[in-house]
Formats: C-alpha cells, structure tokens, sequence
C-alpha cells in the first residue's frame, strides 16, 4: 500500500538524476526537461543534456517540444469546456457538428459515431502508421498530423471518411487519429480554428503561453532526434522511424513545427513546454477549477470502455483522452491504480497518480526512447522508491 507523505526533497532528485545521467550517458537520450510536483509542490525541475547536439546548445527549463499526441489530452480538455458549457454532449453525434463526416462500416452502412467514441478511441479509426504501406490510409492520403502535408484538415478528414471503418463503434480499441476528428468538431462548435479555440477554452486561461500548434519562440525548440545505435540520429523533413514490425511507421516532419500553414492536428500537432503541460495536470489533478467541474475531470479520468483489450497498454483502461491504470501487476509498474498516463512520439511521457498527488512530466528531444524506452521505466521507478519508502 502506498503512503502519501511527502518526498524528502533531499532524496527523490539524486535518485532522478541518477537515471537521468544515466540514460544520457548510454546515449539513449540527447536532452530532457523533468518535472515533478507532489501535493501541489515542484520538488524536482531539470533540465538536463542538449537541446541540439550538433550546435552543443544545453537544454533549456523552458525549451519547447513537438509534442505528438502529449496534444491529445489537450485538446480533449477543450473539448470538455464546451462539454461543461453546454455547448457539446459526449453522446452527441458526430455527424451533427460534421455531416460530411460520415464513414462506413464495413458492410457498407454508415457509422453512427459520437463524441465519446472519439475521446475513447473506440470509433473504428486507426493511425497511418499502424498500417502497412499499401494499407487503406496510406492509398487513401491520410496524414497523421506529424508529417509535412500541404491538405486541410477539412481534406484529411474526407480522406479518413473514405475507408471503412475497422469495426463497429464502441465494439473495440484501437488508438486512432480520432483526436484530429474531435478538433474539427471544436472548430464547428466554436466557429473558430481549432487554434484560436484551443487557446481560448484551455492555454489562455490557464497561463500557457508556450502552448500551441506552431513554437512560440523558435530559438527554444529543441531538435528532434530519434534513438538509434551508437548515438541519436537528428531528424530531417521527411524522415521516419520504424514503430513495429509490419507496420508503416511514423511519417515525421521536424519542420512542421514552425509551419504555421500547415493544418492543426489535434492528435498530434502541438508544440508546447514541459511546465505548461505540468500546469494543466495538476489543474485537472486538483478538480479542474477554472477550467472544468470536478465532476467532468471524475468523468474524464474514469475508465470508459470496461474491459475491451488495449494493444501495448496491458492492465490499462481509457477515459476521455487518457489512459488509466487498473491493475498494476499485469502493468508491470508501480503505479497506483487509477494512475492516468500517456505519451507522445517525438519522445515525451507523464503520469498523474492521484492517490499519492503526483503529477510527472518527462519531455525529450529523443523519440521512442523519451516516451517507451527504459528511460520511462527507470524514471517511474526512481520515484516510487523515494514515495513508498
């Protein structure tokens, strides 16, 4: 049983360090920022290792970051403002906001989509890079928001409405591009680009003001990189880095963060800092005041789709955006159950344990390693030894 007293600050940053140090010498990591709150206190903030390799440039408290879908819970949040305003209802259908939104099954009959279907993951979609190179979104165009494309995000969702769908809504799990769907129905709603709506519902009020869909100061972007052997490699517009065997792999487009023509993904297109991420979980932490209800953050960090099965997240459920821990053992962490926790491809990762009023941002510049490599094993760990003590 965990305990919830809090951290000897004196221990949990050498022990974070420890991994952190670590990770970057085993040249694992180029760079990383980490913050840690506990009951509403930072106890740990570094930022550690290269914000570019190549111009010997030190990362930065406050660099900014492509932050792949670390965007999701984002824009999930701003979704749920109109959901708390009356603007939007989670079983609304999604044609009613989109009616030229409107794929089929596969036997060829339209799919009745919600707005819950779409935060849960259970709409029947599915990401590019998931698919084989001659699968259905890849002879269909279909762009998963972090490459560099010259279509609206209006021609993207006509091209992922021209395949049919994977399965009945609401009958599996399957991480999508859902996400980018939702935002378009935030535009519909708002009557306004999903930017402007983003940062009116959630960034502005908040005080995000390195959050966005384009870097608010190029100079602190750090440079990606993937993690390959024996050193990181820096990536170039196009690039890709092969996810699993049989499958397309990420379609990576560095640039794009600083492309202010290029469509705004909710999945998967936000460019922001780890400290802002860290402000809006423990917003959400605390209740949700003054953004959401607390009884709309109850509903968004409950488990909604019972016990249908999640590929790569074991002992794992889903709320509105985020994933949520239910049973450590088969999770293979320490965790306490009801943990939320997500990631983002460019090599970002966080965690919310509410019992023990931790909140855990860890943004690197190194993809996969920074959001499902040993590093996120390590980090967690090193925590959990100094709170269970």
């Amino acid at each position: 049983m965990l305990n919830s007293n809090k951290v000897n600050p004196d221990c949990l940053p050498g022990r974070i360090d420890e991994v952190i140090d670590r990770t970057l010498a085993d040249n694992r990591l180029v760079g990383a920022v980490i913050k840690v709150a506990i009951d509403g206190e930072l106890v740990y903030s570094r930022a550690a290792g290269l914000a570019d390799r190549e111009m010997n440039l030190p990362m930065r408290e406050d660099a900014l970051f492509r932050l792949a879908s670390v965007s999701k819970p984002i824009v999930t949040t701003a979704a749920l403002v109109l959901v708390a305003q009356g603007h939007l209802k989670l079983d609304d259908r999604i044609d009613r906001w989109l009616p030229e939104f409107q794929p089929r099954l596969q036997n060829g009959e339209f799919a009745i989509l919600t707005i819950r279907h779409l935060m849960t993951h259970t709409a029947g979609l599915t990401y590019r890079f998931f698919q084989e190179e001659n699968g259905s979104y890849q002879l269909a165009g279909v762009s998963d928001g972090m490459d560099h494309s010259d279509i609206t995000l209006e021609e993207n969702l006509r091209r992922i409405a021209s395949v049919p769908l994977l399965y009945a809504p609401g009958t599996e799990w399957k991480y999508s591009i859902a996400t980018d769907v939702l935002g378009a129905v935030i535009e519909k709603v708002t009557e306004m680009p999903l930017s402007e709506a983003v940062r009116s519902l959630v960034t502005k009020p908040l005080g995000m003001s390195d959050t966005g869909f384009t870097a608010a100061d190029p100079e602190r972007l750090a440079t990606a990189y993937a993690n390959e052997a024996p050193e990181p490699r820096r990536l170039h517009d196009p690039d890709s880095i092969a996810f699993l065997k049989g499958t397309a792999g990420f379609r990576l487009a560095p640039g794009r963060a600083l492309d202010d023509t290029a469509y705004p993904s909710g999945g998967a297109g936000m460019v922001g800092s780890a400290g802002d991420f860290l402000q809006l979980l423990e917003t959400l932490r605390k209740g949700g005041s003054p953004l959401l209800p607390e009884s709309m953050v109850r509903e968004m960090t409950t488990n909604q789709i019972g016990d249908l099965p999640m590929a790569f997240w074991p002992g794992r459920g889903f709320g509105l955006g985020i994933t949520l821990l239910k049973d450590p053992v088969a999770a293979a962490t320490p965790e306490s159950p009801g943990t939320w926790r997500m990631g983002g491809t460019y090599g970002h990762s966080w965690f919310v344990d509410p019992k023990q009023r931790l909140s855990v941002v860890a943004f690197t510049n190194t993809a996969l390693e920074g959001m499902s490599g040993q590093f996120t094993v390590d980090l967690c760990q090193a925590v959990y030894d100094e709170i269970t003590k």
